[in-house]
């Protein structure tokens, strides 16, 4: 199975700014909900024969938590949408080139300076080809927009619905991984 999981909070995803490739830790309620994503993996019996994480702190942390003692093997492919001159720009002032771009990700081009989104599927999707053949669960920690584009790797007729979905810290999807073949990923909930 794979095991897909966006970081836990930080202090920038509090204060509602593009986060992008800037390396913040995770902040007090980040560790928590990473600790208790956590739980709720071990109390359904889920270890991890394989982690993977984007080399930011933020994921790193949240892998570290989830799989204690693996030490998490770092992959760029994982890391965030590079959002070029708009990092660090606040959420709720947003340019009307960032606006339009989030009204319609998969009619509208992200702005000049921006890391395309057919750029994130491709490298999710070249990560997991080389991941598909791994036995066992396999954990994957990364971020909002490179979560998506796993996400659209994985299920090509969803047609771009991922893009606007929201996705919170430390949801984990899941996909069944068999002799190669990544099923469709759905939310991770407890059986209890």
């Amino acid at each position: 199975m794979l095991y897909i999981v966006r970081h836990g909070q930080t202090a920038q995803n509090l204060a509602q700014v593009l986060q992008g490739r800037s390396d913040y830790p995770l902040n007090e309620a980040g560790l928590r909900q990473a600790h208790e994503a956590a739980r709720l993996l071990r109390s359904e019996g889920i270890f991890f024969d394989h982690v993977f994480s984007s080399p930011l702190i933020r994921a790193v942390q949240t892998a570290e938590i989830l799989a204690p003692g693996r030490s998490p093997t770092l992959d760029n492919r994982l890391i965030e949408m590079d959002y070029g001159p708009y990092e660090g720009t606040d959420l709720n002032h947003l340019p009307q080139e960032i606006l339009t771009f989030f009204s319609d990700f998969v009619h509208n081009p992200a702005p000049e300076g921006m890391e395309q989104l057919s750029s994130v599927v491709q490298r999710a999707g070249s990560f997991l080809d080389e991941v598909r053949n791994l036995p066992g669960n396999i954990l994957i920690s990364t971020h909002a927009i490179a979560m998506k584009g796993i996400l659209e790797y994985c299920t090509p007729e969803s047609k771009g619905s991922y893009w606007s979905k929201y996705i919170g810290n430390c949801e984990v999807y899941t996909a069944e991984n068999r002799e190669g073949r990544i099923g469709i990923p759905t939310p991770f909930t407890a059986a209890g």
